[in-house]
């Protein structure tokens, strides 16, 4: 019988530095049974932590996302509707091809005077002060105003709608998480049709809603709402984890931040770096084998659940020498914190706009910038990577 091995064994400390328990699962092999912490207690799956065996299973069209092909479907999908995530072939080819005709290069590349105006107004309310919480003061609302402004929703209560956003991908319970997805459906399908009645505009939103194919296939109105939840959820709280980290593993190596600071051409290489070495993605979400196979040499049965730990994956030794080391001269190129595949995500040039242009407004304008204290405690759950507060001073 497969050993299932419960990492809410590990508690806080694997919340907080999960790194040195998948180094040991993955001396032991690269995919493994796995009991999830709470709230996701309940959830046994399997776990590949190998770089190699990930990267294939991101790719492998045996590892089904719609759960319904096995009889499983879960709370986002009840409530939300089908998405990107949660579809395959040839669903999720026609749903990507639905929105890549509206979120174009070209229009990530229209931000970029935005980014930079908005990244602008933030550090001017928040440098005179000396002191901040990174989050609060810029790397949540950053993206959250630009995803708002790009899709063409309303000035909302951002801060109802983070605390809505936040249990939706790292619930501290499943009532509050089924609560929040609750919430959220309500507030999207008020929004869809709003926009539906005010007509035209030339938001993304906007745009979405008049997508017409070659063959005059267009979006549902069920999946609008997945669409707008998937580029509204994941289009901000990725890009928070991924400024934040970048910031705390800068300042957590002092020798690595003088080095950008010397040479600021090295930035993008620091933020691939960062990426590979505190992505803002733990795991990706569940897929389920469509029929038996073996990775690794590991007999996984139909319908079998399984995790790629991204996180894992980016700290292979074999892959990335010395792995546990920050090094922002490294080529980190192939890491796979945006995924690989077919659903690669699709906001990642965004993502990484984003945090060029944060992090480099950041460190211009704050010459002496350092950590304040601890972080804030991490996110729970085994989706994101990220801390709730990251205080520095300057």
């Amino acid at each position: 019988m497969t050993e299932v091995i419960d990492l809410g064994e590990y508690g806080d400390e694997f919340r907080s530095d999960p790194h040195p328990v998948y180094e040991r699962l993955r001396e032991r092999g690269a995919v493994h049974r796995v009991r999830l912490q709470a709230p996701d207690a309940h959830h046994v799956t399997w776990l590949i932590v190998g770089y190699e065996e990930a990267r294939a299973a991101l790719a492998d069209p045996r590892l089904a996302k719609d759960g319904s092909k096995i009889g499983v479907t879960f709370l986002d999908e009840q409530l939300i509707g089908k998405y990107l995530l949660v579809a395959d072939p040839p669903q999720h080819t026609r749903l990507r091809g639905l929105i890549t005709r509206a979120f174009t290069m070209r229009r990530v590349e229209e931000l970029r005077p935005r980014v930079q105006q908005i990244t602008d107004d933030l550090l001017d309310a928040t440098l005179p002060h000396g002191r901040a919480d990174l989050v609060e003061s810029l790397a949540y609302p950053l993206p959250i105003t630009v995803i708002c402004e790009l899709l063409g929703v309303p000035e909302m209560d951002r801060t109802e709608f983070r605390k809505l956003s936040t249990e939706a991908v790292a619930p501290t319970s499943e009532e509050s998480e089924y609560d929040a997805f609750v919430r959220l459906a309500e507030y999207l399908t008020e929004l869809i049709e709003d926009k539906r009645r005010a007509g035209p505009s030339a938001d993304l939103l906007g745009d979405l809603i008049r997508t017409t194919a070659e063959d005059g296939d267009r979006l549902s109105a069920q999946e609008l709402r997945g669409m707008a939840f998937v580029l509204l959820i994941a289009g901000h709280e990725t890009t928070v984890n991924l400024i934040t980290n970048a910031v705390h593993a800068l300042l957590t190596h002092p020798d690595q931040l003088a080095a950008l600071r010397a040479d600021m051409t090295l930035l993008d290489a620091a933020i691939e770096e960062a990426l590979r070495y505190e992505g803002p993605v733990e795991n990706g979400t569940f897929r389920f084998a469509a029929e038996p196979l073996e990775i690794a040499g590991v007999p996984i049965a139909q319908g079998e659940s399984v995790m790629v730990g991204l996180t894992a994956a980016d700290r292979d030794g074999a892959r990335f020498p010395a792995p546990d080391r920050f090094d922002i001269h490294r080529d980190a190129r192939g890491h796979l914190a945006f995924g690989h595949g077919i659903h690669y995500c699709l906001g990642a040039p965004l993502a990484r706009l984003e945090a060029r242009t944060a992090i480099r407004s950041l460190l211009e304008r704050a010459p002496d910038l350092a950590l304040d204290g601890a972080p804030g405690e991490w996110l729970p759950g085994v989706l994101m990577r990220g801390v709730r507060s990251l205080p520095v001073r300057w």
